[in-house]
């Protein structure tokens, strides 16, 4: 017997509908390690990120998390939902930091379906807009993001 463990992996574009919406589980802790490594790896130095001693002087007064990280963590937290059958992300259109996030933070996202269309080069797929909107864990919204997939058709 073959288990097919993609099965309940994202959805076809027949699956969503205009208005649906989800709730996106589990949450991400932020750590300091996940902030600094990130840093690392995409050579942002800024002080902003790494510098507590520099960040006591700051309004915010310690590090805040690199904006792309917690950009690429809430879209992360969406492709079980959303795009894991996707073909393609074919950009975002809109993406707004609504508010810090901090090493410590954990972070939670919902999105909805706000429109779809059926590939005009296509026939066996369409493009699902969705927005993203992300929060941490006093509710304060931390992202909003805005974004078109193409899916593929389940039949």
């Amino acid at each position: 017997m073959e288990i097919d463990v993609y099965e309940n992996y994202g959805r076809f574009y027949d699956e969503f509908t205009i208005g649906m919406t989800f709730k996106h589980w589990p949450g991400k802790t932020i750590t300091q390690w996940d902030n600094h490594n990130f840093c690392m790896i995409t050579m942002n130095n800024s002080p902003l990120h790494l510098d507590v001693e520099y960040m006591k002087n700051h309004k915010h007064k310690k590090p805040i998390v690199v904006g792309l990280l917690t950009l690429s963590l809430i879209v992360g937290m969406t492709v079980q939902d959303l795009s894991g059958k996707a073909i393609a992300n074919l950009g975002y259109e809109e993406v707004k930091h609504d508010g810090p996030v901090f090493e410590g933070d954990t972070v939670y996202a919902t999105s909805k379906v706000l429109d779809m269309r059926e590939s005009k080069s296509n026939p066996k797929a369409g493009i699902v807009k969705i927005e993203t909107l992300g929060y941490n864990q006093n509710n304060e919204k931390i992202l909003t993001l805005r974004r078109n997939i193409y899916i593929p058709k389940k039949k």
